[in-house]
Parts: C-alpha cells; structure tokens; sequence
C-alpha cells in the first residue's frame, strides 16, 4: 500500500530545499541590521510557514493517495485480467505519462499472448490431425502382418516398406514443423547445386515414380543457388510429392530451371489433375485440401503450407499455376546473391 511515509520519500527533495530555503530566509532577517527583525518574529515566520508547509504536504498526499489506492485495487483483489480498463484518471502529466507507457505495453503483451494462444491452438490441432494420419499406416502395418500367413517374404516386406516410408514422411513432416519456428537456429546458406537436390528427391520418391510409371523429365537444371540445402530439398520434396499423388499412372513429371535479371526459379510441372480455379488462392493455407485433397483421402493440407512457410524464412518464394484436368506448375522463386536477405519471424 502507497503509505504516507512512501510518500514523504517521494517528496524528500521538496522537504529538503523547504528546509534551506526557509534556513536562508531566517539567517538574511536575522544578520540583516535594518530589517530590525527579532528572533521572535523570526521563529514565528518559520512555524506559520512550516505549518502551512506541512497542510500542503497533507494535502497532496490525501489527493496522490485516492490514485494510488484505485491503482492498486485491481492487484489486492486479484483482478489483473483488464487492469489497464480500470486505471482512475491520472492527475498529472507524469502519471500519465506513465499511464500510457503501460497501456502500450499491457497492449503489446495481449497481442504477444493471443499470438501464443493461437499458435498452441494449431500445434494442436496439428498434434491431432498427425496422429490421426500416423495410425493409419501403423494399422495398415499390423494388418499386412496378420495376414502374412502363406504369402512370399518379398511381398510382405514390399508392402510393409511402403507403409514405413509413410510413417517416415509423416515423422519427417511432424519435425520440420516442430523446428519451422526456431529455424534461425538451424539452417546453413550455402552455394546449392539444385540438379542434385532435385535428383536426390525423385531418388527418394523412386518407388513411387516405378509403381504409377510415371515419367521424370529432368533439364536445365544445371543452377547454384543460395540456400539451405536440408531445407530446400525437404520443400522439393513435398512439391514432387503433391505431384506425384496427383498425377495418374502414366503422367509426366517435369523439372526444370529458369533465369532472368531478378531471380531464378526452379519449376516442377505434372499433367496430372490439376486444381480447381476456386482453390488455387487457398492451396499455401494450413490445413487446406481443396477438392482435389478431398479426392485423395491421404491429402493433410500440410506439405504446402510448411514448404511455403519455410521458403519464406529462407527468402525464397513459392506460386503455383494450375489448371483443372491440365495439371499443376509449383515455381520456387530463387533471389539472385545481390537481392538475398533472411527473413526471421
């Protein structure tokens, strides 16, 4: 509680030139010959003064305490939710001075708090839509070995191999997520080869590539950028998985590279089905499937988003075109050196 010992404290300066004012005062009436004022009159000046002096004292601190008591009654009883609501109308220019400086900072720290708030809501909202997917492999997994009486080795392990890849992609998918937001602690900018990130990707995806026979086109990829390569091929890797999952049996997939004064832009194009009109502006949304993710039940509206994200901090940039039934064309957009920056959010 704001006592009046606090504020005689407060007030130790004022008291104190009161004091060698008066003591100034009291010594040029008393050496001064003509004044032909006695020490009498002299203490009689200095009491009424200091009597006077004090109801002003009094009276302030009466005035300062009905602020000071409304400014505390929200933290006596524990009311801190909408503390900045509740301030009394500051009595002077330096308490509102202050005022102010806490209204920005009680505003700066709802801000900073929401965005806590909704970013704990999506982890986990992503925590259960991950473990939802996760299971559906480990499930298919138990089955294949329920099964598994009377049938070759081979194709047990086959079927149980592309079940753990899922599960891997899936635990790959839950960590970069995870490491999305610290990621100034974890990338390395480098001179980048893209025709052996985008090489290393189809290699990885090759199964899949075998199994649905579709065709990879790979040209003018012979490009450096500056990059972080764990990062970027983890983005490649989800654009060339989208577009595998899109594509039908048969299709093409097509990589390539492109420059000019500005930038340089590594496209990856499929024939496959391509995107509806409506959906390409949602297509980097967290969570977003569109119809054509509604078709492909395996579809989590995730890739994109974290490869959009992460293109972001790296100062890269995503577009897509896309055209229903044509297939799809995913550009990363590459800064040229003298353009690059990092972003840190």
């Amino acid at each position: 509680m704001y006592s009046a010992i606090h504020f005689l404290k407060d007030k130790k300066f004022l008291i104190l030139f009161y004091i060698l004012l008066m003591t100034f005062i009291s010594l040029v009436l008393f050496l001064d010959g003509l004044a032909n004022v006695g020490i009498d009159n002299i203490l009689y000046i200095d009491g009424v003064s200091t009597v006077f002096f004090a109801f002003y004292l009094v009276a302030g601190y009466l005035y300062r305490r009905k602020y000071y008591h409304a400014f505390q009654k929200p933290v006596v009883h524990g009311d801190m939710g909408d503390m900045m609501y509740v301030f009394p109308e500051p009595q002077s220019n330096e308490q509102r001075f202050f005022t102010d400086i806490l209204k920005q900072l009680d505003h700066y720290q709802r801000k900073k708090t929401e965005k806590l708030i909704l970013d704990l809501k999506d982890n986990q909202e992503f925590i259960v839509q991950w473990v939802h997917e996760i299971k559906t492999p480990i499930a298919a997994s138990k089955l294949i070995i329920d099964n598994s009486a009377g049938k070759p080795k081979e194709a047990i392990l086959d079927k149980l191999e592309d079940e753990l890849a899922k599960i891997n992609r899936l635990v790959e998918q839950v960590l970069y997520y995870s490491r999305a937001d610290s990621f100034s602690k974890d990338y390395f900018i480098s001179d980048v080869h893209l025709d052996k990130v985008v090489k290393e990707s189809v290699k990885n995806h090759a199964k899949i590539f075998i199994n649905k026979r579709i065709q990879i086109r790979l040209h003018n990829l012979d490009t450096s950028v500056l990059t972080d390569k764990k990062w970027l091929s983890y983005i490649v890797d989800q654009i060339i998985s989208n577009a595998l999952k899109y594509t039908d049996k048969e299709g093409t997939i097509e990589c390539y590279c492109e420059k000019d004064k500005k930038e340089q832009r590594l496209i990856i194009k499929d024939n496959g089905i391509g995107i509806k009109a409506e959906d390409l502006e949602r297509v980097f949304e967290k969570g977003f499937t569109g119809t054509t993710g509604r078709i492909n039940t395996t579809s989590t509206g995730l890739g994109l988003y974290l490869a959009k994200k992460l293109a972001r901090k790296l100062s890269h940039d995503i577009s897509v075109q896309a055209e229903e039934e044509k297939g799809t064309k995913v550009t990363i957009h590459f800064p040229h050196p003298g353009n690059f920056y990092m972003t840190r959010m």
